[in-house]
């Protein structure tokens, strides 16, 4: 059990910080690599939607790497 645990918790660890990479920021940061920091995309020139979804992903899984954290605390 403990071992899954650890497990979902570092993937969760990489996908956090990746999405946190992924926000376009002042610089567009990581995100313009991926298109999200662009001006004309292929969702018709609205970022914002694109940048919403991508704060609720961030947030679910920042969430999930909250839940893993305290599930190890009692674990260990």
């Amino acid at each position: 059990m403990v071992a899954l645990v650890v497990v979902v918790h570092s993937l969760l660890c990489v996908v956090v910080i990746a999405l946190v990479l992924m926000h376009s920021g002042k610089d567009a940061g990581l995100s313009g690599a991926f298109g999200v920091g662009a001006a004309s995309s292929s969702y018709g020139g609205s970022t914002a939607i694109v940048e919403r979804n991508l704060t609720r992903v961030t947030v679910a899984a920042a969430v999930l790497f909250g839940i893993t954290t305290f599930a190890l605390a009692k674990l260990l």
